[in-house]
C-alpha cells in the first residue's frame, strides 16, 4: 500500500511502510523547520509506539533539540500543552483510528495546531532528502524534561467557562467509558472522577491491544452498549486510540453514531453561553447542526475535511466552537484541536442543562439518516465523476471545496478522497433511510462500484 502522507501527517504498517528509519527522517525535517525550542513526544498505546519514539527523540536529539516526554497521552493533551509550555512543536505517533498493526506520527506546531497544507509538504520534501542512521537505538528513551501534560489539560478541562462543574456534580452521572485501550484508558476515567461521575470502566488497559473496532463507530461498540444496560449507567462514552474522537451511548444502549457528539456539545455550549459567533464543521458533517445552531440565531460555516481546515476557517471567522462529525469537537477556550476530554465535558454539562436523559434530547431532535459508504480507489477518475454526477443531479448546488458534494434543501452527498486511508470515501444524508440509500447508489452507478460496505443510521 506505501506510506500515507497527508495534512493528517503520516502513517503506514509497521514493518512494511513505516520504521524506526521512516520515523526518524519525518522527525528530523519536522526538527529543522520548527522555531528554537524543546519538542514534546507523545504517543497511544500501540504495542510498537514506544520503539519508535526512541527513534523520534534520536532525531531531536542529533538535531540539538531538547526532548520533553509526556509519553502516553491523548493527542489532544499534546495540542494543548505545546502553546502553554512555549514549545516548538510537538510530534504524537499514532495512526488514529487505524488498525493495531499502523502507526504514524502527527506534527503539531508551536500553536498547538496541526500543520497546514504547506507545511506538511515542505516537511515531506525535505525528509526525502534525509538519511537516517544504520542502526536505531532499542533502549528506552529517557529524559529529565518529562511533563504530567495530562494532569494540567485535565485541570484547564475542569476550569472552562463554558461548563458548570457544580451542575455536573449535582446529577452523579453514572458512565460507562470505552477506551479501546487506548490514550484516553486513564485520563477520561479521571477527568469523569473529578466531575462527580460514578465511572465503569471498559477497555481502559493501554496495552494496545485494541478489543474493538479503533474507530468509536456504533457497529463497534456492543460491549459498551451491553455494559451502559447491565449497569443501569446515564450514559456510555466511547473513545479512539488517540482520543481526539467520542461517541456516545444513551442510557437504552442504544448508540446513535458520532455525528451527535458534536451536535449536543455545541447545542449544550450555544445554550450556556452568549456566544453567537459562527460554529465551524466540515462538508460531510450532518444537517443536524443547522438546525440546533439556528436554535440560537447562529450561522454554520464549512470547510474541506479535516481538522486543520476547520481551524483556519475556525480562526479566520472567530469561532468559538467547531468540529467534525466523527465525533471531534473543539473549543476554543481550550486549544484548537479535536478533544475527546473537552467533548466529554460539554456533553455531561448539557445533559445537566435539564432534567432529562439523553435518549430524551436525542428524541427532540429531527430524524436524518447518514451513510458513510468507501470505494477502493483504483481507477477513479475525479473530474470524470463531478461531471457525470453534476449531469445527473442538475437542480442540486455543487460545492468543490474538498471533492464534490452535491446540495439540496433537505439532502446532500458527498464524494472525496481519503485524507488517511487509500480510499474514496462517500457521504449521503436525508430525511429517509431510503433517500439516503438512493444518493449512494446513484453515484456508486457512476462511478462503476456495486458493492457497498456503508454504515448507515438514523442520526436523531
Amino acid at each position: 500500500m506505501g506510506l500515507i502522507r497527508s495534512i493528517s501527517g503520516v502513517r503506514g504498517v509497521v514493518g512494511q511502510d513505516v520504521d524506526a528509519a521512516t520515523v526518524f527522517r519525518y522527525t528530523q525535517a519536522f526538527a529543522e523547520l520548527q522555531t528554537p525550542g524543546p519538542v514534546l513526544l507523545a504517543r497511544d498505546s500501540r504495542p510498537h509506539g514506544e520503539r519508535l519514539m526512541n527513534a523520534a527523540a534520536q532525531a531531536l536529539r542529533q538535531v540539538g533539540r531538547k526532548v520533553i516526554l509526556a509519553d502516553l497521552a491523548p493527542t489532544p493533551t499534546a495540542q494543548f500543552i505545546t502553546p502553554r509550555k512555549h514549545l516548538a512543536g510537538a510530534i504524537v505517533l499514532t495512526a488514529s483510528h487505524n488498525p493495531v498493526d499502523y502507526n504514524g506520527l502527527k506534527f503539531i506546531g508551536h500553536d498547538g495546531c496541526f500543520l497546514n497544507e504547506q507545511q506538511v509538504t515542505e516537511l515531506f520534501s525535505r525528509a526525502d532528502g534525509i538519511e537516517a542512521p544504520s542502526e536505531m537505538p532499542i533502549r528506552r528513551v529517557r529524559s529529565r524534561l518529562s511533563l504530567d501534560a495530562v494532569g494540567l489539560h485535565l485541570l484547564d478541562t475542569l476550569n472552562l467557562s463554558c461548563i458548570s462543574v457544580d451542575a455536573i456534580l449535582r446529577k452523579r452521572f453514572k458512565v460507562v467509558v470505552d477506551a479501546v485501550n487506548g490514550a484516553a484508558s486513564h485520563a477520561l476515567p479521571t477527568l469523569l472522577e473529578a466531575l462527580g461521575c460514578e465511572v465503569v470502566t471498559l477497555h481502559t488497559t493501554p496495552d494496545g491491544t485494541f478489543p474493538r473496532g479503533p474507530e468509536p463507530l456504533a457497529e463497534h461498540l456492543s460491549d459498551l452498549r451491553q455494559a451502559v444496560v447491565d449497569q443501569g449507567a446515564d450514559l456510555g462514552l466511547a473513545t479512539d486510540p488517540d482520543a481526539d474522537r467520542l461517541a456516545l451511548v444513551d442510557e437504552t444502549g442504544m448508540a446513535p453514531g458520532e455525528e451527535l457528539t458534536q451536535v449536543l456539545a455545541v447545542d449544550g455550549f450555544l445554550r450556556r453561553t452568549s456566544s453567537r459567533s459562527p460554529v465551524v464543521t466540515n462538508l460531510s458533517s450532518s444537517l443536524l447542526l443547522e438546525h440546533v445552531a439556528q436554535r440560537y440565531g447562529v450561522e454554520v460555516q464549512r470547510s474541506p475535511v479535516g481538522e486543520v481546515h476547520v481551524v483556519d476557517l475556525m480562526r479566520t471567522l472567530g469561532s468559538e466552537i467547531g468540529g467534525e462529525g466523527n465525533g471531534g469537537v473543539i473549543l476554543a477556550e481550550s486549544h484548537l484541536g479535536r478533544d475527546s476530554l473537552v467533548a466529554a465535558a460539554l456533553i455531561l454539562d448539557r445533559l445537566a442543562q435539564e432534567e432529562a436523559s439523553l435518549s430524551t434530547i436525542l428524541s427532540q431532535l429531527p430524524e436524518y439518516y447518514l451513510i458513510k459508504d468507501k470505494i477502493a480507489v483504483d481507477g477513479y477518475d475525479s473530474e470524470e465523476v463531478s461531471r457525470r454526477m453534476t449531469e445527473r443531479f442538475p437542480d442540486a448546488e455543487p460545492i468543490t471545496l474538498d471533492g464534490l458534494k452535491l446540495l439540496w434543501s433537505d439532502r446532500w452527498v458527498l464524494i472525496r478522497k481519503s485524507n488517511t486511508e487509500p480510499i474514496i470515501r462517500l457521504f449521503a444524508e436525508a430525511a429517509s433511510e431510503a433517500g439516503a440509500l438512493e444518493l449512494i447508489r446513484n453515484v456508486r452507478e457512476i462511478i462503476g462500484a456495486t458493492e457497498s460496505g456503508h454504515a448507515s443510521g438514523s442520526i436523531s
